[in-house]
């Protein structure tokens, strides 16, 4: 019955967001990735300049490419793990599993339902950011560890741990880290093959810069840094692709990432490689297609102020009537389907 309700609210959020104006949320597992007018769900391609955004720009790299972050198979080859950030969804009474934090002040206490051999970032033998990602889908709530290690008495250790309701707008309590340096959900920002396939991205996408300030603009909640130079991005910043970027000629897939960049764009999330841009590991994508993004260079991106978006400094909720409505006519009604097909065969 739970799992009914949950789903027929679903159901009613997507045909809410059909006749909003706004875009509309994105599908895992059955749950609604946060709401249709959350912020990382809403289009930017009208919004202004930041007055800072060639500074930020050069700071990150003028002429550094993009580095798709996620493909098909292992690296290292043999000994390596999966490229990308990986997720897993789980059943509402998958057992909790006690996690104790580095970082516990700013985490959620948990317990987390993590199931034997969860995915890791990078692989089991990863010494990187070693982040879990698992949305229990009878509930809609996303959990998110980083720097997770299994131990010998069955809990785990992380460096921090966030849970996330994905049907909220609700923001991280401020100065509060998650699995990410900006306070931020993972989830929302990966690319996944699915959504790729089927010819259109409606979310922003998470990315990374080798220095980012001491500071943090909403939807951010932290930040990771001891730079103050003005030159620096502070975390949450928001980024696009310039509208006349050409296109054409590139992978199908590809011009879907792209048109995903001019109209949604991605918001700075962590430290790391300079514009590299996140996605999920899947066996179908082709790694030789993904390096097409290495044609976009850092001057091709745009910084863009989102404050006039803000409805609460706590919530990712967008003002509405401030973005046109989402004219795209794959909006809406399609979106309905997954929800139906699992409705049907429960």
């Amino acid at each position: 019955m739970n799992k009914w309700i949950v789903q027929l609210g679903v159901l009613f959020f997507m045909l809410l967001s059909a006749n909003s104006g706004f875009a509309q949320s994105p599908i895992v597992a059955g749950c609604p990735v946060l709401l249709a007018d959350n912020i990382w769900n809403t289009p930017v391609d009208s919004l202004p300049l930041d007055p800072a955004s060639s500074t930020y720009v050069n700071t990150i790299g003028a002429s550094t490419s993009v580095h798709p972050d996620f493909g098909s198979g292992i690296y290292p080859p043999v000994t390596g793990g999966p490229i990308g950030i990986p997720f897993i969804d789980v059943p509402g009474n998958q057992s909790g599993v006690a996690v104790s934090f580095t970082f516990a002040s700013e985490s959620d206490p948990g317990p987390y339902p993590i199931p034997p051999n969860p995915p890791i970032e990078g692989g089991p033998n990863s010494s990187g950011d070693r982040h879990i990602l698992i949305v229990d889908r009878d509930n809609c709530v996303l959990f998110e560890l980083f720097d997770a290690h299994p131990q010998n008495d069955g809990s785990w250790q992380a460096g921090s741990g966030a849970m996330f309701d994905l049907q909220s707008n609700a923001l991280r309590p401020n100065t509060w880290t998650s699995a990410d340096a900006a306070g931020l959900p993972i989830l929302p920002g990966l690319i996944r093959y699915d959504e790729v396939a089927a010819g259109e991205i409606h979310h922003a996408l998470r990315f990374t810069a080798a220095q980012t300030r001491k500071a943090h603009v909403w939807p951010a909640r932290h930040n990771a840094s001891s730079l103050t130079g003005a030159q620096y991005p502070p975390m949450g910043q928001r980024f696009r692709l310039r509208s006349n970027f050409p296109i054409v000629g590139y992978a199908p897939e590809i011009q879907t990432i792209m048109r995903a960049l001019k109209k949604y764009g991605m918001i700075l999330a962590d430290n790391g490689s300079s514009w590299s841009i996140s996605g999920a590991p899947d066996d179908r994508w082709d790694n030789d297609v993904l390096r097409q993004l290495k044609d976009i260079n850092g001057s091709d991106f745009e910084a863009i102020n989102v404050s006039s978006l803000q409805v609460s400094a706590n919530s990712g909720q967008v003002k509405p009537g401030v973005v046109p409505p989402d004219p795209s006519p794959s909006s809406g009604a399609l979106s309905i389907v997954p929800v139906i097909n699992l409705l049907l065969d429960e």
